[in-house]
């Protein structure tokens, strides 16, 4: 069975502007295709999805639509740039309406993220990636998805201002050789982490 990806890229740039973090996604993107994956990339900011912490909060909610493609994937790679060393808003936000999966169970009476894996995507020009990658797999592995070891990479040149990825060259420049191994990496990561729970699923919870 083919396994299914859904990158949520959590830029504050609407399309069709260049996104830093799209960029940098889809080097992850491309190795899942190349391990055989079926990936849908989805710019959160484009859909106007309101604060709550609910799945639905009715007429005109677009969220509902995102909740069923992250129930229909095994895999969720969550992108986000760095603003003052902290996730986007947008992330913040999808976090915020994750929430609601952690009370939603299976027919097995598991919490409908188990037995999904994640991995985190980070760039920015200022320093703080590790921080984020923190913020953002704890809240994920809050929620039940299983976060495989290093699957993360991430781009930044370092304390204070400097230039975005999609400005500094070529793929050897300035770090971005090691974003893209790294990303190669965490693609392979969630692939056989979400292949093993495939096979041998993680049971209920115990009461």
């Amino acid at each position: 069975m083919t396994l299914r990806a859904l990158v949520l890229n959590c830029t504050l740039k609407k399309s069709p502007a260049e996104s830093n973090t799209e960029q940098l996604a889809s080097v992850v993107v491309t190795e899942l295709e190349k391990l055989g994956v079926a990936v849908e990339e989805l710019r959160l900011v484009d859909l106007g999805i309101p604060p709550g912490v609910d799945t639905d909060l009715g007429a005109g909610d677009p969220w509902p639509a995102v909740h069923d493609k992250l129930l229909s994937s095994e895999i969720l790679v969550f992108a986000t740039p760095t603003w003052v060393g902290h996730p986007s808003s947008i992330a913040q936000l999808a976090l915020e309406r994750m929430d609601a999966m952690i009370s939603e169970t299976d027919d097995e009476e598991r919490p409908v993220a188990y037995n999904r894996v994640a991995g985190v995507v980070v760039t920015g020009n200022e320093d703080g990636a590790h921080h984020v990658i923190s913020e953002l797999a704890g809240g994920l592995g809050d929620i039940g998805y299983t976060i495989p070891g290093q699957a993360w990479t991430y781009w930044n040149r370092g304390p204070g201002p400097g230039p975005s990825y999609a400005d500094t060259g070529s793929d050897t420049d300035d770090g971005k050789d090691w974003s893209h191994s790294t990303g190669r990496a965490m693609a392979g990561n969630l692939v056989a982490v979400a292949a093993a729970l495939r096979d041998q699923p993680i049971p209920p919870p115990r009461s």
